[in-house]
C-alpha cells in the first residue's frame, strides 16, 4: 500500500486545531527531525521499519532500489522539509531504474532552496489491508501521552484513536486498545491473521519509554504503521520533533492537599457572615438550611445592623464571636468586603471558609481572585470558592448552600465545578434514597479544587464511591495523581463538560479556564479506572449502582423477566455496549427453574417467566440464580406491574367491594416482597442484584420502587440503564483485577 504522511493528522483525530509543522499541542518552539533521523531514533524504542537506505545520487538511489527490492518508494529527505506528500516529494511503486531516475528528476525540480541539504530515502513497498497509528505528544495538563488508533488514510475519516498517560504497563496498552471502536481491524481481517499483540504491545511501552528517558522529544508521529499478511507491523513514515531546550517540558510540581478539610466538612461551629432577614438573600437561605437541616454544632450570623433572623442574635462582625467557638465561616458578603472578613476569621481562630460571593476570576476579576487565595494561604485558611453554591456533610447533619436540596445520608461523596450538578445529584439522592455523605461546590476553585476535594474523599470512611463533575484541568499531574489514589480503594464516576467546541467556550465563560481536550481527557482517565459517563442521569444511576450494591466480581449477566419484551430490548443494550455477557444458562440452573417454572418458561436468558410466577417463585428464581458460581450479577425486570393494576383498581369506582381490597393488598405486598428479596439475595450471595421500571419515575410510589427508596437500593427507570450502570461496574472491576 501507499506511503502516507499524515504528521499533524493524529491532532486533528483527537480535536485539536491543525497547527503549524513547528509546534506541538500546547508546546511551541519545536525543531523537525529528517525522515531518516526519526526513525534512526524510534528503531531503538521497539519501533519496526522495513530496510531502506539513505542516499544522495540517483545511481546511488538505484542501488538501493535493487538492495531492498523492487517495487520501492522514493521520498525526499531533509530536516527542513514539512509535507512531502503535498509537494509532490514521495514516488511509490517504482518498478525500475528508469522509474527512480524520472522519481529523482521530479524531485530535484520540486525542491526549493529553503528546504536545504536534500537527500533521497528509498524503501521496499509494504503491503498489508490495514493501517494504524502511533504517537507521543506532551500535553500541557496531563504530560506526556502515547496515542494508537487506526491510521493509513482512514485515520482521518475514522478519527478513532486512544491515549495512553506514561508511564502504563502492560494491562494499560491492552485495556486501551479494546477502547477503539473498530475492534474487527484488530482481529482477523480479510483473510489476515490478527495484529501481532505482543509487536503492537511493545512498540508502544517503547514510545512510552522514549517519552520517559527523552525529554527532549517533544512530538512523535508513526502514520502509517501497516499490518502484513501474517499480522506484523511495519512502520512505513515516521516524524520526530525536539524541543531546542529539553527544560520546556519540565511539568509543575502537583498542588498538594491543603492541610485539615476537616473544620470545613466536620465543624465544631459555623457562622454565616452577611445574614440577611430577606428571604430572598443567600444570607438568609443559607442560615435557613444550616438551621433545619439539623446541624448540632454551634450557629452564628453576623449582620451589620445587628438584627434577629431566624431567631439567631446576629453579630456586627467576625470579630465579635467567641474566640475558637466556630471553624468554619459561610461568606454570603460582596467580594471588595471579603479580605477583611477574612484577616478578622484568623483572629477568631476559625481554619475554613466558603466563600458563595461571585464577582471574581468569572467576571473579569482575576487579580482579586489571586488576592484572597494569597491571603488565606498567609493566613493559614483552607479556602472553598469562590463564586460557589456551598456544601452538604450529612454525617454532621450540615447543609450550608444557598440552594436546596438536602439529601438524605449515605455514602456518595460529591465534588463538582458546577453548583448546579451538586443540586441534580442532591435531587436524585432524594428521588432516589441512595444517600450522599458529602458534596461540595469547587466554585472558580481558587485555592482548592477537585484534585484536593478528591484526595479528602478518597480517605473519608462515609464514602464509597465518588461523584464529580469537571470542566477544567489547571494542574493534569496533581488531577491525576488524586484520581489514581482514589481510585485504588474506590470506584470515581465523572462527568466532563465541554467536550464539544460549544461546550468548550461555555465551559470558559463558567469557570474561566478552556476544558481539556476530551480525546485525551477520556483516554487518560479510563486508563485509570474512572467510570466517565455522560449526563447527569448517567453519571447517578452508576454511582447509585456501585453505593448500592456489592462489587461485581465479573461481567456475567443473568436477566430475569415477568413478561418478553423488557427483556428482549435489555439483552439489545448488553449486546450493544459489549461489556457484559449474558450467559447460556447452565443445565444444572435449567433443571431447577424447570422444576419452578410452567413449561412455557423461555428456557434461556433472559429468563422469561411468561406470567407463569406464583407468590414465592421470584424470591426462589432470584436466590437459584445468585448461588449459581456462572453468575456474576442479576437484573429484575417488571418491578411494580402488579401493584400499577392494583392502583388502578383502588383508585376506581368498584373497591373496596368484588374481593378487591384483599387482590390490592397482596398486589403491593408481591412488589415489596420481590424488592426485599433482591436486596437480601444482593447480601447473601455478595452479588449485584438490581431491578429496573419505568414506574420508578412514572409512578415512584409504587410499592416496587417506594419499596427499593425505603431501602436506600436504587430502582433504575430501565433495564438499558442499569446495564448501562453494570457495564461500569464490570469495567472498573476489571481494572482493579489489573491492577492486582
Amino acid at each position: 500500500m501507499g506511503c502516507l504522511h499524515v504528521g499533524e493528522e493524529w491532532r486533528v483525530l483527537a480535536g485539536v486545531e491543525p497547527l503549524r509543522r513547528t509546534t506541538v499541542v500546547n508546546v511551541p518552539n519545536t525543531e523537525t527531525l529528517s525522515e531518516a533521523s526519526s526513525k534512526e531514533l524510534l528503531r531503538h524504542f521497539a519501533v519496526p521499519f522495513a530496510p531502506e537506505r539513505v542516499v544522495t545520487s540517483v545511481e546511488d538511489a538505484i542501488t538501493a532500489a535493487h538492495e531492498v527490492g523492487f517495487p520501492v518508494a522514493l521520498k525526499a529527505s531533509g530536516d527542513t522539509i514539512a509535507h512531502k506528500t503535498e509537494r509532490g516529494l514521495v514516488h511509490l511503486g517504482l518498478g525500475s531504474d528508469d522509474a527512480v531516475r524520472r522519481a529523482v528528476a521530479d524531485i530535484n525540480e520540486r525542491i526549493r532552496p529553503e528546504d536545504g541539504t536534500v537527500s533521497y530515502l528509498v524503501a521496499p513497498m509494504v503491503k498489508g489491508n490495514r493501517e494504524l497509528i502511533a504517537g507521543v505528544v506532551r500535553d500541557a495538563t496531563f504530560g506526556p501521552l502515547v496515542m494508537v488508533g487506526i491510521g493509513g488514510v482512514l485515520a482521518e475519516a475514522l478519527g478513532d484513536v486512544t491515549f495512553l498517560r506514561v508511564p502504563f504497563g502492560e494491562s494499560d496498552v491492552d485495556r486501551a486498545l479494546k477502547r477503539l471502536t473498530h475492534q474487527a481491524l484488530l482481529g482477523s481481517y480479510r483473510g489476515d491473521v490478527a495484529p501481532d499483540a505482543g509487536q503492537l504491545r511493545s512498540l508502544l511501552l517503547g514510545l512510552g519509554s522514549l517519552a520517559l528517558s527523552r525529554h527532549d522529544v517533544a512530538s512523535v508521529d508513526v502514520n502509517p504503521l501497516i499490518v502484513r499478511g501474517d499480522g506484523s507491523l511495519v512502520a512505513v513514515d515516521a516524524l520526530v520533533e525536539l524541543f531546542p531546550n529539553e527544560n520546556a517540558t519540565a511539568n509543575a510540581m502537583p498542588r498538594q492537599l491543603r492541610d485539615r478539610l476537616s473544620p470545613l466538612f466536620d465543624p465544631r461551629g459555623v457562622v454565616v457572615v452577611g445574614a440577611s432577614s430577606h428571604p430572598g438573600k443567600f444570607g438568609f437561605v443559607s442560615l435557613h438550611n444550616i438551621l433545619v437541616g439539623g446541624y448540632s454544632g454551634n450557629v452564628f450570623a453576623t449582620n451589620r445592623s445587628g438584627e434577629q433572623v431566624l431567631g439567631i442574635n446576629t453579630l456586627p462582625s467576625v470579630s465579635d464571636l467567641p474566640h475558637g467557638a466556630a471553624d468554619l465561616a459561610f461568606l454570603c458578603t460582596p467580594a471588595s468586603a471579603n479580605e477583611d472578613i477574612l484577616r478578622e476569621c484568623a483572629r477568631a481562630g476559625i481554619g475554613a471558609v466558603f466563600v458563595a460571593s461571585a464577582g471574581y476570576r468569572e467576571a473579569g476579576h482575576e487579580e482579586s481572585e489571586r488576592r484572597l487565595v494569597a491571603l488565606a494561604d498567609e493566613l493559614g485558611i483552607v479556602l472553598a470558592g469562590p463564586n460557589g453554591q456551598g456544601l452538604v456533610s450529612t454525617p454532621s447533619k450540615l447543609c450550608a448552600q444557598i440552594v436546596a436540596p438536602h439529601p438524605p445520608q449515605g455514602n456518595v461523596g460529591i465534588a463538582s465545578q458546577s453548583g448546579n450538578f451538586v443540586s441534580s445529584f442532591l435531587n436524585y439522592s432524594r428521588f432516589s434514597g441512595v444517600g450522599v455523605s458529602r458534596a461540595i461546590s469547587a466554585g472558580n476553585a481558587a485555592q482548592l479544587g477537585i484534585a484536593d476535594y478528591l484526595a479528602y474523599l478518597a480517605n473519608d470512611p462515609e464514602t464509597t464511591v465518588g461523584l464529580t463533575y469537571v470542566e477544567s484541568v489547571d494542574n493534569g499531574p496533581a488531577f491525576i495523581d488524586s484520581v489514581s489514589r482514589f481510585v485504588q480503594h474506590k470506584p470515581l464516576v465523572m462527568v466532563k463538560g465541554g467536550v464539544t467546541d460549544e461546550g468548550s467556550k461555555a465551559a470558559s465563560s463558567h469557570t474561566g479556564a478552556l476544558a481539556a481536550n476530551h480525546a485525551v481527557f477520556s483516554s487518560v482517565c479510563r486508563q485509570y479506572g474512572v467510570s466517565l459517563v455522560e449526563g447527569v442521569e448517567e453519571a447517578f444511576d452508576v454511582a447509585a449502582a456501585f453505593a448500592s450494591q456489592p462489587s461485581l466480581k465479573g461481567n456475567r449477566l443473568v436477566i430475569l423477566t415477568t413478561v418478553g419484551g423488557w427483556g428482549v430490548v435489555t439483552a439489545d443494550a448488553v449486546a450493544r455496549d459489549g461489556v457484559l455477557e449474558l450467559i447460556d444458562l447452565p443445565q444444572s440452573l435449567m433443571a431447577s427453574l424447570d422444576a419452578i417454572l410452567p413449561p412455557r418458561w423461555s428456557r434461556n436468558n433472559p429468563i422469561d417467566c411468561a406470567g407463569g410466577e406464583t407468590r414465592d417463585t421470584i424470591p426462589e428464581i432470584l436466590d437459584l440464580v445468585a448461588a449459581h458460581d456462572d453468575v456474576d450479577a442479576i437484573l429484575l425486570l417488571g418491578l411494580g406491574i402488579q401493584s400499577n393494576q392494583a392502583r388502578m383498581m383502588r383508585e376506581g369506582r368498584f373497591y373496596p367491594d368484588h374481593g378487591l381490597e384483599r387482590i390490592v393488598t397482596y398486589h403491593e405486598r408481591q412488589d415489596e416482597r420481590y424488592v426485599r428479596a433482591a436486596v437480601e439475595t444482593a447480601h447473601k450471595w455478595n452479588k449485584p442484584v438490581m431491578v429496573a421500571t419505568e414506574l420508578a419515575v412514572a409512578d415512584s410510589d409504587n410499592p416496587g420502587p417506594l419499596t427499593a427508596r425505603e431501602l436506600g437500593s436504587y430502582c433504575f427507570p430501565s433495564g438499558a440503564r442499569a446495564v448501562r450502570a453494570l457495564a461500569e461496574m464490570a469495567r472498573y472491576a476489571g481494572f482493579r483485577a489489573s491492577q492486582s
